[in-house]
């Protein structure tokens, strides 16, 4: 990943995924969508991709209280190896932990909208563990 880098969010759920962007560089994250989690998802994605000029993405993995994967985390990863494969950027992992708890404490967003605020958070986590940023 460059020092400049844009980064592209995602909360997978089973119904909804949440999608949201970061610079690197600016530090702000921004929510962008909630997108159908169904086939239309990956074109949805790739123009995504294209418009905001997409780096790489970043993939929240639910874990437990005490770090171990679950049954979601390898339904998440199933998810990223079979439908994202084809995107050409590196995807990177995240703990995604208290996400949704954090996105619904800061969220003054439509409540339709919490999926993407979802991302921003695990998009600012994925940042402040690899030392990139201060978010």
């Amino acid at each position: 990943m460059n020092k400049n880098s844009n980064l592209l969010g995602l909360d997978i759920g089973g119904k909804r995924i949440g999608v949201a962007r970061i610079n690197t560089i600016a530090q702000i994250s921004e929510p962008l969508a909630v997108l159908e989690n169904d086939s239309s998802f990956l074109i949805k994605l790739n123009e995504l991709i294209k418009q905001h000029m997409i780096d790489g993405i970043v993939v929240g993995v639910p874990r437990n209280m005490s770090g171990e994967k679950t049954q979601q985390s390898k339904a998440i990863e199933d998810f990223t190896s079979e439908n994202l494969q084809t995107v050409n950027i590196p995807i990177y992992f995240q703990d995604e932990t208290l996400s949704t708890v954090a996105a619904s404490e800061r969220s003054t967003l439509h409540k339709n909208m919490e999926d993407a605020v979802a991302a921003c958070v695990i998009l600012e986590d994925y940042l402040r563990e690899k030392g990139l940023g201060n978010v």
